[in-house]
């Protein structure tokens, strides 16, 4: 048995962005320290583009396209295959 969380849709924000955009904006912020130049616009750009991006699909889309590739695991949320939960 497992125990189911209470809040499944509520994402996790830093300000008001996800961590997804976080993720974008800290690759850009790293090629732009190491390289410079066109990177500072696209650490400002990309998560603009994949914010509008993401609009077009379900929440989440793509952490669950990771974990569905075998890329990174969903800690926290019970198991895929998981079928008997705790009330």
């Amino acid at each position: 048995m497992v125990r189911f969380p209470q809040y499944l849709s509520q994402p996790f924000q830093i300000l008001w962005f996800e961590p997804d955009d976080m993720a974008f904006m800290a690759v850009g912020f790293i090629f732009a320290q190491k390289f410079g130049g066109v990177f500072w616009f696209l650490m400002f750009v990309l998560p603009w583009i994949y914010g509008r991006m993401k609009k077009r699909y379900p929440r989440g889309f793509l952490r669950h396209t990771l974990y569905f590739t075998g890329i990174a695991p969903m800690r926290g949320y019970p198991h895929f295959f998981q079928k008997h939960f705790l009330d």
